[in-house]
């Protein structure tokens, strides 16, 4: 929007927040539509690029959305490829680090074929995706259709939803409610986590080139789980304790992206880091105290992920409706359409 785009947005707010597109509404080069990308991807006017970020994203998320999980790997990928497809645009699918499951090479390049169990729980979200990476893949070998493919590494920052059981977000909520900070496994797994606006900047280099890759958008600088319990205890000043549960199953132990790819060819990497992105998160969260009380409860201890999104206060529930215009009424001739979905 700041560079100039006009941008569409859609979204059936199942994993989103209304409250995130809020600032855009009057903007003038900006429509959103509220539609579920699994039915349908329509957008009126020309076309020029597609960002296909629709999924639910975190794991309480995706298993307790299983079939809705695979349907938007699957069916919404395709309906998104379509709308590229009718209007000759590029087209960039948000991956995941997932695509490689529980990894036996560390760190992680994207020659790598991953070692992902098909059946487990966690499938519903690795399988929709390596599909979702396989059908876009097709659509360039068949039809010549400009595919970008990033695959996304643990990110944060401002506007996650406390609920969602990531564990950034969960460890900012538990430390700012007083709630014991959950660590599954002994909190030696280690992830690595990249900022949002990095990954944006990622993002948006990938729609501007013509490359396929795809490419490992993350930040390589690894940590472990209790490092990052332990910086965010310290940047809050919380007494919470730790406590330690089950590690899920699948979960994998180690994860840190080689950007070499996303460096050499797309001119990214990472700029932001913990501390500042923590900073910036913290505030964020610590400026929203009714949602962090009404999430606690939701992300205490061992989660259990029937846990119903609607019990949350504030929580986006796909019912939910959002004023402004729809796309139709705008004037606004798209550049850009971003099917969403995801807080990804």
């Amino acid at each position: 929007m700041r560079r100039g785009d006009s941008v569409v947005c859609l979204d059936d707010f199942s994993t989103g927040d209304p409250e995130n597109i809020a600032p855009l509404l009057s903007h003038p080069g900006f429509a959103f539509q509220h539609a579920d990308v699994s039915v349908s991807a329509e957008v009126a006017g020309r076309v020029d690029a597609v960002a296909h970020l629709a999924s639910p994203a975190s794991p309480p998320d995706y298993l307790r959305r299983p079939l809705e999980t695979l349907r938007v790997g699957s069916r919404g990928t395709e309906n998104a490829l379509r709308l590229a497809l009718r209007h000759d645009a590029r087209f960039i699918l948000a991956s995941t680090s997932e695509i490689y499951g529980d990894p036996l090479v560390h760190p992680q390049e994207e020659a790598y074929w991953g070692n992902v169990n098909s059946i487990g729980p966690r499938s519903v979200y690795d399988e929709a995706k390596r599909y979702a990476e396989a059908v876009s893949a097709a659509y360039r070998r068949t039809h010549g259709l400009n595919v970008g493919i990033a695959r996304i590494f643990n990110t944060y920052g401002p506007r996650m939803r406390p609920h969602d059981g990531r564990v950034v977000s969960s460890f900012i909520t538990q430390a700012l409610t007083g709630e014991p900070l959950t660590i599954y496994g002994d909190g030696k797994q280690t992830r690595s986590f990249c900022y949002v606006d990095d990954l944006v900047r990622g993002l948006l280099a990938l729609l501007d080139s013509s490359e396929m890759g795809p490419f490992n958008l993350g930040n390589p600088v690894e940590r472990t789980v209790t490092e990052l319990a332990e910086a965010v205890l310290a940047m809050t000043g919380s007494p919470s304790e730790v406590k330690h549960h089950p590690l899920p199953v699948d979960d994998p132990v180690r994860r840190r992206p080689v950007i070499t790819r996303a460096r050499e060819v797309l001119g990214w990497e990472p700029e932001i880091d913990i501390t500042e992105g923590l900073r910036r998160t913290v505030a964020y969260f610590a400026a929203r105290p009714d949602r962090l009380g009404a999430s606690a409860a939701a992300i205490r201890g061992d989660q259990d992920e029937t846990v119903p999104l609607t019990a949350v206060t504030g929580a986006a529930t796909a019912t939910q409706t959002i004023p402004g215009p729809a796309a139709e009424t705008t004037g606004a001739t798209p550049a850009t359409a971003g099917p969403s979905g995801s807080g990804g």
